[in-house]
């Protein structure tokens, strides 16, 4: 008899159970993401969507990937599960709606050092949650426990998403003319981009999470700051199927100034005016608390515009209107004039709490 120790995976910190205990769990959460093209079927070794079944003649496939970033890290503290899948999901579904996209399935990509069935089933549920609103398939992904990868507790996540467009419907920003309207829809929060500063300041401001929020006693402050990034799909794809836009940006890290330049064409500049709608009060809240300069407010959050649309002056009116009716808060915040590719955001001495007039430009 030997007297040598029979090693197993479990004893390597890896329980082959609990996976397949989530699978099982997660299956009905993607069938009810079900779309045409796709069953929605988990267990495979790889998911099939069928393009002809979901209406596309001559399509082009567009992809996009993302994370959360550190959101997570709130989430975990807090045990706050319940929204950051619908954050991972926006960030790469809106991605694919700025290029005239709609998005088709979704991947999905969670590791930690040790599954914890209970967390990983709720972040899922807010995954197929996301799906469900951009109106794409989860049709597959990975769980992966890796033991000695993340400290205790810990887990990420990572997003794949494909959507396709017709080939003449593809969004290029060859469009975008100079007199062009900048329509800005609403944000619901900080969405998933600036938590390294948010973060900063709680740790350094001693904030209260479990307490209502200073500027809204009605709302507990981490609820406000773990609000889910709002998905723009549904109500862009029938303006985008008419051909009334000429170019979206999804307003991400960089904030505005950085990312609407990325969708304009060469001799286009997007003048951006703050002033033209509310900052939110939850971003005036932590301009105070970090006493945040307007050019970096600008450069970092998303200050209340999540998406933004540029179309032309004869059916700007028209566009907010329905917009509106699909349910997106909407503003007009400026304009594309002729100059460098880029974009500056301006403001009166009142606006965001400057001191005087200010003015901060990128030029791409």
């Amino acid at each position: 008899m030997s007297d040598q120790k029979n090693y197993t995976y479990a004893q390597a910190g890896v329980s082959i159970a609990a996976g397949n205990a989530l699978v099982r769990a997660i299956g009905p959460l993607a069938k009810s993401t079900r779309r045409a093209g796709a069953d929605a079927d988990l267990g495979g070794f790889g998911g099939v969507f069928d393009l002809k079944a979901a209406g596309f003649t001559d399509p082009l496939l567009v992809a996009a990937n993302d994370g959360v970033g550190t959101k997570l890290k709130l989430a975990i503290d807090y045990d706050a599960h319940d929204g950051v899948g619908v954050d991972l999901v926006a960030m790469c579904a809106n991605d694919l709606v700025v290029q005239g996209a709609e998005p088709l399935f979704f991947l999905d990509y969670y590791a930690s050092g040790k599954l914890v069935p209970e967390t990983a089933e709720r972040v899922i549920a807010s995954i197929a949650e996301g799906c469900r609103q951009a109106g794409c398939a989860l049709i597959g992904g990975e769980t992966a426990e890796m033991p000695g990868m993340y400290a205790e507790g810990d887990y990420d996540l990572a997003g794949f998403c494909v959507g396709a467009v017709e080939r003449d419907q593809l969004l290029d920003g060859s469009k975008i003319r100079p007199g062009d309207v900048l329509l800005g829809l609403g944000s619901t929060g900080v969405h998933s981009n600036g938590f390294s500063l948010v973060r900063r300041l709680a740790a350094d401001k001693g904030w209260k999470m479990d307490r209502p929020a200073l500027f809204d006693q009605d709302v507990i402050l981490l609820d406000a700051l773990m609000a889910p990034t709002r998905i723009y799909v549904q109500s862009l794809l029938p303006q985008l199927r008419k051909g009334t836009i000429h170019g979206l940006a999804h307003i991400t890290g960089g904030g505005l100034l950085e990312n609407v330049p990325r969708v304009l064409p060469e001799g286009c500049h997007a003048k951006i005016d703050a002033g033209s709608w509310p900052l939110p009060r939850l971003m005036a809240f932590l301009q105070a608390q970090g006493n945040i300069e307007p050019e970096e407010m600008a450069r970092t959050f998303n200050c209340g515009i999540g998406m933004v649309a540029v179309v032309s002056p004869d059916v700007a009116d028209a566009v907010k209107e329905e917009l509106y009716a699909a349910g997106e808060e909407v503003f007009v915040i400026g304009t594309v004039e002729a100059g460098e590719r880029g974009c500056t955001v301006f403001g009166g001495g009142e606006t965001w709490s400057a001191r005087g007039e200010w003015s901060a430009t990128h030029n791409a």
